[in-house]
C-alpha cells in the first residue's frame, strides 16, 4: 500500500524550506541580524539539488518497488547527515571577513528541515518493524557524521558553536548535574515505586491513598513544588546544621531531587502496580503447583512477566525528569536549565538553545533506549496482554 505520510511531510519540507530563513548572519551576539532564504543561502544549484531529493523521496515513497522503505532509509540518512555541511556552506558563503564578531545562526529553514526529514525517517522505520539493527545504526551514523562535521573549522562561526567554546568545562558539568539529578531521581522513584506497590499489593486498603497522594503530587505544578521545597528545607538544615554539612541547604539539588520523586512516582508506582496485578493467575498457580515460594513467585514469575510495563513507566517517568531538571535550574540545581535561564536573561538565544538542545537530545535517547528495552522484555504472550 502506498504511503501517504512521506509524500505529504516531503511537499511540506519543500514550501517551508524555500519560504523560511535557512540561515543568519549576525553581526554580533546579540543583534538579530540579517536572514536568507535557500537559493541566498546555500547557492541556487545546491537548493535545486536539495529540493529535487525531497521529491525523489516523495516518488519513491508511493512507488510499487518494493524494496523502497530500505532506500528511503539510505536517502533520508545521507539528508540528515549531511546537512550541517549546508551550514559550513552557508557561513563560507556569507561571513564577512573583516568582522571579528559577526557570527553564522541557523534558521528556522534549517530547523524545519531537519524536523521533517527525522519525522520521515521514523515513518519509514515503523514500516520496517523488524529492523530494530538498522535503526540503531542509522541514527548512530547520523550523530557520528554531526560530531564530526562540528568539529570541523568550517563550523567555528556558527553562533552555537561559539557559545559551547566560551564555556565548555561549564557545558560538562551541566551534563553531569543533569543526568545526576534526572537518574537519581528515577532511580530513587523506582525503588518506592516497587515498595508501594507490593505493599498495595499485600493490603489493599492502602490502594486508594497512596495512589490518591501520588495523583494529588502530580497535579502541583513544578515551580510551585520547588518553591514549597524551599521553606521546610531552609527550616531542616537551621535545625540540624549537619545537614549542611551534606550539601543539603533550601536551594540547589536537594529540593530539586526531592520535587523530581514526587512527580516520577505517579506513573512508576501506576505501571508497576498494574503490570504485577495483571499477570495470569493461571501461571502463578502454575509456579504454586510447582513447588515455588511466594519469594520464587515473584522474582521468577510475576517480575519478569510485568518489567515491559514496569520500564514503559520508567520510560515516561525518565523523559519527565529530563524536562523537569531544566526547570530546576531556577533554584539554583544547575544542569541544562542554567544556560536556558542565562540565555533568555540576555536575549542570546544560541545561548538558550545550548541547554535545550542537550536536553531534548537526552529525552530522546531516553525514549529511544527504554522503547528498545521494554521491546526486548516482551518475550511472552502474557507481557504482551499485560502492555496493552
Amino acid at each position: 500500500m502506498p504511503n501517504k505520510v512521506i509524500p505529504l511531510l516531503s511537499v511540506i519540507a519543500i514550501a517551508l524550506v524555500w519560504w523560511l530563513d535557512f540561515g543568519v548572519i549576525q553581526p554580533n551576539r546579540i543583534v538579530p541580524g540579517t536572514g536568507y532564504g535557500l537559493a541566498g543561502a546555500i547557492g541556487g544549484m545546491n537548493a535545486a539539488l536539495l529540493t529535487f531529493g525531497l521529491l525523489c523521496v516523495a516518488i519513491l515513497s508511493v512507488s510499487p518497488f518494493r524494496g523502497r522503505f530500505y532506500v528511503l532509509v539510505g536517502l533520508l540518512g545521507l539528508g540528515l547527515a549531511t546537512l550541517p555541511l549546508l551550514l559550513e556552506l552557508f557561513a563560507a558563503r556569507h561571513l564577512p571577513a573583516d568582522a571579528p564578531y559577526a557570527r553564522s545562526s541557523v534558521g528556522a529553514g534549517f530547523w524545519t528541515l531537519l524536523f521533517l526529514l527525522s519525522l520521515m525517517l521514523v515513518e519509514v522505520f515503523g514500516r520496517l518493524k523488524t529492523a530494530r539493527g538498522l535503526q540503531a545504526a542509522m541514527w548512530l551514523l547520523v550523530l557520528g557524521a554531526w560530531l564530526v562535521t562540528f568539529r570541523d573549522d568550517g563550523l567555528e562561526s556558527l553562533s552555537l558553536v561559539r557559545e559551547f567554546n566560551t564555556r565548555p568545562d561549564e557545558f560538562w558539568k551541566a551534563l553531569r548535574i543533569h543526568l545526576a539529578l534526572a537518574g537519581g531521581a528515577v532511580g530513587i522513584s523506582l525503588l518506592f515505586a516497587l515498595w508501594l506497590a507490593v505493599s498495595m499489593i499485600r493490603r489493599p486498603a492502602w490502594q486508594r491513598p497512596v495512589l490518591g497522594m501520588v495523583s494529588f503530587l502530580q497535579t502541583i505544578p513544578s515551580l510551585a513544588l520547588f518553591g514549597l521545597l524551599i521553606a521546610p528545607l531552609s527550616a531542616l538544615t537551621a535545625a540540624f546544621p549537619v545537614l549542611k554539612t551534606l550539601g543539603i541547604h533550601g536551594i540547589g539539588w536537594a529540593p530539586a531531587v526531592l520535587a523530581l520523586i514526587a512527580y516520577s512516582l505517579l506513573p512508576m508506582v501506576r505501571n508497576t502496580f498494574v503490570a504485577l496485578t495483571e499477570v495470569p493467575e493461571s501461571v502463578v498457580d502454575a509456579g504454586r503447583g510447582m513447588g515455588m515460594t511466594e519469594r520464587q513467585l515473584f522474582m521468577r514469575v510475576k517480575l519478569p512477566l510485568a518489567l515491559p510495563v514496569i520500564i514503559e513507566g520508567v520510560r515516561i517517568t525518565t523523559i519527565q525528569a529530563i524536562g523537569l531538571t531544566a526547570v530546576a535550574a531556577l533554584i539554583g540545581a544547575g544542569g541544562f536549565g542554567t544556560f536556558i535561564f542565562q540565555g533568555l536573561g540576555q536575549a542570546a538565544m544560541d545561548l538558550v538553545l545550548l541547554g535545550a538542545l542537550p536536553t531534548i537530545l537526552l529525552a530522546l535517547a531516553a525514549d529511544a533506549l527504554f522503547s528498545m528495552l521494554g521491546a526486548s522484555l516482551k518475550f511472552m504472550p502474557a507481557s504482551r496482554e499485560t502492555t496493552a
